[in-house]
């Protein structure tokens, strides 16, 4: 699944609900928030990368690479219409992409965002 513009969290307001009223589970590299929301059409995604997990290009990379992580596994998803927000930790930039992925695999399943066995990129459980 591609994730169009659209998908994108954009306001402070969605943000911080997400976060005060979500749900939340912190792993080794990431912390993923998630609140699900009736009114939703679809889901929407949104990023936070803080000066604390690197410099400028750190940060960019981790945002894409957490972004094409999204959309991998979006479709595995039980409920699309729901926040979510995923935080690389301080560290996550010296990761490389499959342990970023099995990190945030294992909050998303932890959530009930994902299936359990579904999802993973042919990683064992």
């Amino acid at each position: 699944m591609r994730l169009p513009r659209k998908h994108s969290m954009t306001t402070r307001a969605e943000f911080s609900l997400a976060r005060k009223d979500g749900r939340a589970k912190a792993g080794r590299f990431v912390v993923l928030s998630t609140l699900a929301s009736a009114e939703l059409p679809h889901l929407m995604v949104g990023f936070i990368t803080t000066r604390r997990v690197g410099k400028a290009h750190d940060r960019n990379r981790l945002r894409r690479r957490f972004r094409s992580i999204v959309q991998r596994h979006a479709e595995a998803f039980e409920d699309m219409h729901r926040y979510l927000v995923t935080i690389p930790r301080p560290g996550a930039s010296e990761a490389s992409f499959e342990e970023l992925e099995k990190d945030w695999l294992k909050q998303a399943r932890r959530l009930g965002l994902i299936r359990t066995g579904t999802g993973d990129s042919g990683t064992p459980n």
